[in-house]
């Protein structure tokens, strides 16, 4: 082809391209102005209606009506359930299930010596009644809500306030808050309980956003924050993958981009106020602390402060001048706007520059004008002022020993500044924030609501709009909500849904498995008040809850997916189960709930700097995985192997990969090995010297119950084989003994021997018993 029909191909082909583009334009306004009717819903969005409890033969395995219509499918298919889990297992599974670690050997003998007809109720009571329980959910929530202690990004600052909002989710579900209340607390608090801090903290659910400061388009970013939000409330409380119908019409489901942008809307005045202060009289003593050790430190650093502020001060109009002019066009079109003419959209600009405007960027200005010769902004005056500052930094720095490790004067909250008029909403084509069609207003998707208008009523400070957001996802008109969670709780206990795609109940999602029984779930959420623990109850007190796990020939020839439930599913511990509970069995954990994130040591050639400093108390040292400290940046290493959630999005589900990581980190891991000698100490102490106690207790401790006739042979033979292998080494002096720790007299303990039965329960701490519930 020549040069010129070369030419002339590609000039038609980019005509055609623009053609195509312009066609697309017109068509995304034609859908602003007209939004299709929805004809027909698919089961999802049908009203949840309480199904009739099926007949089954197999009557008296029914304990609660779950049992009738997982059932009633069973015997469709020719299948008998599988037979109940010795108590042992079933305890270790509820306890795993509801609190996240292992029972005790005195909790397990107490349940299994229970022969009482409510043995059981029981059981589930005291799980349900545990802080323990708070903290499992909690931690499954906060997956949903992207949680962590970190603002992500190349800064990744820390968020001091974050560890509010998680206690608050602990202390909801402790308390059996009704959900559709802890939905709307976390949507709207602010706008429906303005005088609540509690309520206030909860719409931290909306701010854990990944968050770049540095940002320079805060238009931009104002769009990305509310597309942020518009995304999490689809998928965390509609299992709706609306994020697809941002950038055209959903291609699998009835949502256009317009019905998009109109939900988006709801948050078109939302700002997230990360230093409102703590009310007068609610401090905990967490904060109480802090306020302590911070006015030791103001104290002995006032001084320092006072003169760095006075350089500031000097170059400070300037310097604040600089950074604003370096923000793109639109922003500064907000910024440089006389207050007494903002309007709503100036409002959010101007609030999220002096939220993320601070003296450092003053003192950036001082540096640059006093080091960078070629600037234009260059000042020979501000040399001297510049190397005084420094100074004094390196003054300041002296102190930082008496800064508060943790904590906060502040909370974080939704807020939307004290007035009720909004930005305006556009539609963008392609999801292109500088491509702006038509403007729209407040609406649900069709395909969800309906024909059901939705009322917003501002108020004196607020829009209102979502409050009205909040109330439509609780209403009973909306079928979503209730079945969405109910299949969250179901993933939690069968490791699968009854609609398996947790994240979707739309067209490209699965369908239910047994659709009659969630929506006698979800119908009975509803009617049982929205308590989450009566639905967690039902649950844990069903036969096919109850039932054994091991695999049956017959049910991998009908059902080989196990779809039906006839033998229930094994799972993998999930990461934080796997520490917490090896943390557990080894003595060591610290029974506290609450209080801000903390940083247990990491291999010191994780390279984290400043972004993880091990905390200075040892006993935080052993806190419950929740609390451990989620840097965006940098993940806690010892979880991170055994896919934890990813908190830069909504996570619906855990990953379960097996990888050769997985098996190196628990072996080779000095904090692993030392909890593994800890427990070593702790069997030895509970069980006396008999070998065979040893044995008994070490199993009941990890499994729930003792080892059979086969295992005790083999741990016999591989502590002997170890003890030669060790005393071998000893001799030779190649190796350091690693002793059983937490023993009180060890004259009477054979060093050799005793290094030998740590490896042993090393390995056996390392084992798939340990890290399945069965």
């Amino acid at each position: 082809m020549n040069k010129k029909a070369l030419c002339l191909a590609v000039l038609l082909s980019f005509s055609a391209t623009l053609s195509a583009v312009a066609e697309d334009e017109k068509q995304v306004v034609g859908q602003v102005k007209a939004t299709p009717a929805v004809s027909s819903k698919p089961w999802a969005y049908q009203p949840v209606q309480r199904p009739a409890e099926p007949s089954v033969k197999q009557a008296k395995w029914v304990r609660t009506p779950i049992d009738a219509f997982i059932l009633a499918k069973l015997e469709a298919k020719g299948l008998k359930p599988s037979p109940d889990a010795d108590r042992g297992t079933y305890i270790r599974r509820a306890t795993l299930d509801a609190w996240g670690i292992l029972p005790t050997p005195e909790e397990v003998k107490a349940f299994e010596s229970d022969r009482s007809a409510d043995a059981y109720e029981k059981l589930v009571d005291r799980l349900l009644a545990s802080p323990h329980f708070g903290e499992r959910q909690a931690r499954r929530w906060l997956d949903l809500a992207r949680y962590a202690d970190s603002a992500g990004f190349q800064g990744d600052q820390t968020r001091p306030n974050n560890w509010r909002y998680r206690d608050y989710v602990i202390n909801a579900f402790n308390q059996d808050k009704p959900y559709n209340r802890f939905v709307q607390e976390q949507l709207a608090g602010d706008e429906l309980w303005p005088d609540s801090q509690e309520a206030k903290i909860a719409t931290g659910f909306l701010a854990g956003y990944p968050d770049n400061s540095n940002s320079r388009d805060l238009v931009q970013r104002k769009y990305q924050i509310a597309t942020d939000m518009t995304d999490l409330v689809g998928e965390t409380f509609l299992a709706a993958t609306i994020g697809c119908a941002r950038c055209h019409n959903h291609k699998a489901d009835k949502v256009s981009q317009n019905e998009y942008f109109q939900l988006q809307a709801f948050f078109a005045n939302t700002s997230v106020d990360e230093k409102a202060p703590l009310a007068k009289g609610s401090e905990s003593v967490w904060d109480l602390q802090y306020q302590k050790q911070q006015a030791i430190y103001r104290d002995a650093t006032k001084d320092v402060r006072a003169k760095q502020k006075a350089i500031l001060d000097t170059v400070r109009e300037a310097g604040l001048k600089y950074h604003k002019e370096r923000y793109l066009t639109d922003s500064r079109e907000s910024i440089f706007k006389p207050e007494s003419e903002w309007n709503a959209l100036d409002r959010w600009v101007n609030f999220r520059l002096k939220t993320v405007t601070s003296d450092s960027d003053i003192a950036a200005y001082l540096k640059l004008t006093a080091e960078d010769k070629d600037s234009a902004d260059y000042k020979s005056e501000n040399v001297p002022k510049y190397k005084e500052y420094q100074k004094l930094t390196a003054e300041l720095k002296k102190f930082d020993k008496l800064k508060p490790e943790q904590g906060s004067n502040a909370i974080t909250t939704a807020t939307e500044l004290g007035h009720a008029d909004s930005p305006p909403t556009q539609v963008r084509f392609g999801g292109v924030h500088e491509r702006p069609l038509d403007e729209v207003q407040p609406g649900i998707p069709a395909l969800w609501a309906g024909d059901q208008k939705i009322k917003i009523v501002p108020t004196a400070t607020s829009s209102g709009r979502r409050t009205a957001l909040a109330n439509w996802i609780t209403s009973p008109g909306n079928p979503l909500t209730a079945r969405v969670f109910a299949n969250r709780v179901w993933s939690q206990y069968f490791a699968t849904g009854i609609v398996s795609t947790v994240a979707d109940f739309g067209r490209a999602g699965q369908k239910p498995t047994h659709p009659e029984l969630l929506d006698y779930l979800a119908d009975s959420f509803v009617k049982d008040g929205w308590s989450v623990k009566k639905l967690h109850r039902q649950i844990l007190l069903s036969s096919v809850y109850r039932q054994a796990s091991e695999e049956r020939a017959d049910v991998l020839k009908v059902d080989p997916d196990n779809k039906l439930l006839a033998v229930f599913p094994r799972k993998r511990l999930e990461a934080e189960e796997i520490r917490d509970s090896l943390l557990y069995a080894s003595g060591q954990i610290e029974d506290k709930v609450g209080g801000p994130a903390v940083f247990p040591p990491v291999p010191s050639n994780l390279g984290a700097g400043n972004l993880w400093k091990t905390s200075t108390d040892p006993h935080d040292f052993n806190r419950r995985s929740i609390y451990t400290f989620v840097r965006r940046s940098v993940p806690y290493p010892l979880t991170q192997t055994f896919d934890p959630a990813d908190p830069s999005h909504p996570h619906h589900k855990r990953d379960v990969t097996t990888t050769p990581l997985q098996a190196l980190t628990l072996f080779n891991s000095d904090v692993v090995f030392g909890w593994s000698q800890a427990l070593a100490g702790r069997v030895i102490r509970e069980a006396g010297k008999d070998e065979t106690a040893q044995l008994n207790k070490l199993y009941e401790v990890l499994f729930a119950r003792e080892p059979n006739k086969a295992e005790k042979v083999a741990l016999k033979e591989f502590l002997n084989n170890e003890e030669k292998v060790i005393q071998q080494n000893v001799t030779t002096g190649k190796f350091a003994v690693a002793v059983p720790t937490g023993l009180k007299d060890t004259s009477q303990v054979n060093p050799v021997r005793a290094a030998a039965f740590v490896d042993l329960v090393h390995t056996v701490a390392n084992s798939n018993d340990f890290a399945y519930r069965f």
